[in-house]
């Protein structure tokens, strides 16, 4: 067993103590805010994260290295029955690189998932988001195309939102050649990566293409400008701060661009009409919740069916950490349940 897998055990043993045993070792008490209360796990996990240096004292390497390291100490394993491979396609600035998982027993009128992971834009990869990837693929009964897009600051924005868009393109236009019907897609992300599904959808529209077949939306950044009160309530929250949004907004942003700016912030777009229609997923300890929840209702006041679901006592970043957290790996595998329902017609 390697070191990486043995402490993932490690972790697992000790994530699985009865809930009383783990608030008592993270301080004691219960984390109880804005009438939402914190999974003992979570709390536990965020007591020992507090120990570790702050995300923003890092240097990006630094911060993309810890954030790998965490991500798989508290991931869940692949899913059975999915295999994945890397494929490349060209883009604007070169090849960009993605992993295209195909289950089992995919449905063939499926569309293709194009995913974007999170990471604020300037953390993350396909490695991260692996393991809900293998999940999305078994439960929606579809082929996904995770992207490593470009990150900031290497490449701020639009950089990576431009190849999430190459890369949707290229996936609908290649389809049939990943078991889905010829020329329809569906786009989906968490936490910027839903950032850049929701403008993508914007974009299209915008240049008069078709709207994928489905966007996902879990714990997207919708407005990066907002003040609402989740962003106080939540503002200590982990993994994501209000202290942290800004460090990634610092590494995303080139100084003339703005976070009012609509392709970075969706929400502020004034008509969603005509959009895809949209499952949208927020957690409940996250700074996050409230714009998610406006973007869905402002889909539903524009005519767009959408599912919407939050997942109270979860934190941002819940779909890294399946196989440390049980709700978590519930919560992933609804989702891909929703899709499943969504590419047959039962968007609920």
């Amino acid at each position: 067993m390697t070191g990486d897998a043995t402490q993932r055990l490690l972790v697992r043993r000790l994530l699985s103590l009865p809930s009383p045993v783990l608030r008592l070792m993270a301080g004691g008490g219960v984390v109880y805010k804005g009438g939402r209360t914190l999974d003992p796990r979570l709390q536990f996990i965020a007591t020992q994260a507090a120990k570790l240096p702050d995300l923003t004292s890092l240097t990006v390497e630094e911060a993309r290295r810890s954030s790998e390291e965490g991500m798989a100490r508290l991931a869940g394993d692949p899913e059975p029955g999915v295999r994945w491979e890397t494929v490349a396609l060209p883009g604007p600035r070169g090849e960009i690189f993605a992993r295209l998982y195909r289950p089992a027993q995919q449905d063939p009128q499926a569309p293709l998932m194009i995913w974007a992971h999170m990471g604020g834009g300037v953390l993350g990869s396909v490695e991260s988001s692996h393991p809900f990837c293998t999940t999305l693929a078994s439960a929606g009964r579809c082929a996904v195309l995770s992207v490593d897009y470009r990150l900031a600051p290497e490449n701020r924005f639009p950089a990576g939102l431009e190849d999430i868009l190459t890369a949707f393109r290229w996936g609908r236009d290649k389809a049939e050649r990943f078991g889905a019907p010829p020329g329809l897609a569906a786009i989906g992300g968490d936490s910027a990566g839903g950032a850049f599904a929701a403008v993508a959808c914007h974009d299209l529209r915008r240049a008069g293409e078709p709207q994928p077949a489905l966007q996902v939306l879990v714990y997207p950044a919708t407005d990066l400008a907002s003040d609402t009160p989740s962003m106080v309530t939540y503002a200590d929250a982990f993994p994501l701060s209000k202290h942290a949004i800004d460090w990634f907004l610092g590494h995303y942003l080139g100084p003339d661009d703005a976070p009012t700016d609509v392709r970075v912030s969706p929400l502020r777009e004034k008509d969603l009409s005509g959009l895809a229609p949209a499952i949208v997923v927020t957690a409940g300890f996250d700074p996050l919740v409230d714009q998610g929840e406006a973007y869905a209702r402002k889909l539903r006041a524009a005519g767009v069916p959408t599912a919407y679901r939050c997942y109270d006592s979860l934190a941002h970043g819940f779909l890294g950490m399946t196989g440390a957290v049980p709700c978590a790996d519930v919560a992933a595998r609804e989702i891909g349940g929703l899709v499943r329902a969504a590419f047959s017609g039962h968007l609920t």
